[in-house]
C-alpha cells in the first residue's frame, strides 16, 4: 500500500504570501458571491456547486461530502461528494447516530475529531468501502431554524495545529448558506407540488392532466406507442353529501382516489378531474387492454364498502368511458371529448357499466353482480415496455 502523506491537505492549503487582509477580503467575497446566488436563483444545484467551490478554495480537504438528512428513515445520504473516493459513496447510508456524521446530525452540534483512531463515534466501515484513511474529521450540521436538514463532513484537513477557528467560522457560515438553499428548495417543490396536485385526493389535477396528456401524444406519436384514458365518475354522489355531509363525501373522494393509485403501474398516472370524476391515463395500453382496466376499475368501485374504518359502509356505482390513441382520436381536445362521451353516454342510461368510443355500452358490465376486485391487480393490461428516453421523468402516482 502506498504511504499516506501526513496532513497532505493542510501543507496545500496554507500559503504564508496570503497575508490576513487578503485572506479576510477573499471572505467578504465568498458570502458576497453566496448571497448573490441565493437570491438570483432558486436553483438548489447552484447554490451548492457555488458552496462546494468555496469549500474547496479556502479549506482544501482530501475529500469532503454533503450529506443530507432522510427524514423517514432517519438515515443520511451522500448528496455531494468531493475527492478519490466520491464514487464509493453514493449508495452509502449511514443511520442518525452512527459514527461522526450521525453523531453530528444526533445532536445539532459540531464536530472537530484530530485523531479518529481516538475517537469511539468513528464510523470504519465507510473507509473500508471507499478503500481511504480517515485520519482527522471536521463536521458541521447544516440546521434551518432548530431542524437538522443534513451534515457537511470534511476529511482530513486538520493539522499538527490543529483546526484554525476562523476556518471552523466559515465552514459554519457556509453550512448556514447550504441550509438556507435547501430549505428554500423544499418550499419551491412544495408549491410546484400544490400547483399540480388536487388538495382533497392527493391525486394530480386538471391542469397537470393537460400537460402529461400533451407530452404522451408526443410520446407516442414519436414512438408509435398506443395509449388510453379511463374517464371515472361515481353515480348519484350527491346523496352521500346529502345523506352524510360534505366532509364525509371529500373523505370518500380521498379514499376512492387513494385506491385507484395504489392499483397504477408505476407509468400510469391518476388525475381527479373535478367533482367527482376521475380519468386514469394508462401509457402503452391498447384500446381492448383498457377496456379490460375499467372492467376492473367498474368492479372496483361497486363492489367495495367504502368508509369502514370510520363506522359507515357507503356503497357507490360509476359510470366509466374509454378512448384511446390513435385508434379513437389523434388530439388532447379529441380523447378527451371521446371519452367524457363515452361516461355520459352511461350516465344519460342506466348509468353503473362501461362504455367505450365508437362501440358504445358494454354488455358484460350491464348489471354485473357485486363483488370486490382482488387487491393486488394492477391497472395496466400486461408488462410495461421499456421507456425510451423522453426528457420528462416518468412518476409513480405515489406522492
Amino acid at each position: 500500500m502506498e504511504e499516506v502523506k501526513q496532513f497532505p491537505a493542510v501543507e496545500r492549503r496554507r500559503n504564508l504570501a496570503v497575508s490576513f487582509e487578503q485572506r479576510e477580503a477573499g471572505e467578504v467575497a465568498v458570502f458576497q458571491e453566496l448571497g448573490k446566488a441565493l437570491t438570483s436563483s432558486l436553483q438548489l444545484d447552484q447554490v451548492l456547486r457555488t458552496i462546494m467551490e468555496k469549500i474547496d478554495e479556502f479549506l482544501r480537504p482530501d475529500n469532503w461530502s454533503l450529506l443530507l438528512l432522510d427524514q423517514e428513515k432517519q438515515e443520511l445520504y451522500f448528496e455531494l461528494a468531493v475527492g478519490k473516493a466520491s464514487q464509493a459513496l453514493k449508495d452509502v447510508r449511514v443511520k442518525v447516530g452512527q459514527g461522526i456524521a450521525g453523531w453530528v446530525a444526533q445532536h445539532g452540534e459540531t464536530v472537530v475529531v484530530p485523531d479518529t483512531s481516538k475517537d469511539t463515534r468513528f464510523f470504519s466501515k465507510v473507509d473500508e468501502k471507499t478503500k481511504t484513511e480517515t485520519q482527522s474529521i471536521v463536521a458541521v450540521p447544516v440546521k434551518f431554524r432548530d431542524t437538522c436538514l443534513g451534515v457537511i463532513e470534511l476529511i482530513n484537513c486538520i493539522g499538527p495545529d490543529g483546526f484554525d477557528p476562523r476556518d471552523l467560522k466559515l465552514l459554519e457560515a457556509l453550512s448556514d448558506f447550504a441550509a438556507i438553499a435547501l430549505e428554500n428548495a423544499r418550499h419551491v417543490k412544495r408549491i410546484h407540488e400544490l400547483t399540480i396536485t388536487d388538495d382533497c385526493t392527493s391525486l394530480y389535477n386538471a391542469r397537470h392532466m393537460g400537460f402529461i396528456l400533451e407530452t404522451e401524444i408526443y410520446r407516442s406519436q414519436r414512438y408509435n406507442y398506443e395509449f388510453s384514458l379511463v374517464f371515472i365518475d361515481l353515480d348519484h354522489f350527491k346523496q352521500v353529501n346529502d345523506t352524510h355531509g360534505h366532509l364525509v363525501g371529500s373523505r370518500l373522494l380521498a379514499e376512492i382516489g387513494n385506491s385507484l393509485k395504489s392499483r397504477c403501474r408505476l407509468i400510469d398516472f391518476a388525475f381527479r378531474y373535478g367533482g367527482d370524476e376521475f380519468v386514469i391515463l394508462l401509457p402503452q395500453t391498447s384500446k381492448e387492454n383498457a377496456l379490460n382496466v375499467a372492467r376492473r376499475l367498474h368492479k372496483l368501485i361497486r363492489g367495495t364498502p367504502w368508509l369502514v374504518a370510520e363506522g359507515l359502509s357507503v356503497r357507490v356505482t360509476p359510470s366509466l368511458g374509454v378512448a384511446s390513441y390513435p385508434v379513437d382520436a389523434r388530439t388532447k381536445e379529441g380523447l378527451l371529448h371521446l371519452a367524457d362521451e363515452a361516461m355520459y353516454l352511461v350516465k344519460n342510461t342506466n348509468r353503473d357499466s362501461v362504455a367505450a368510443a365508437n362501440l358504445g355500452i358494454l354488455e358484460d358490465t350491464v348489471a354485473i353482480p357485486d363483488g370486490p376486485l382482488e387487491p393486488e391487480i394492477a391497472l395496466g393490461g400486461g408488462e410495461a415496455a421499456e421507456f425510451p428516453p423522453t426528457g420528462v421523468e416518468r412518476r409513480s402516482t405515489e406522492r
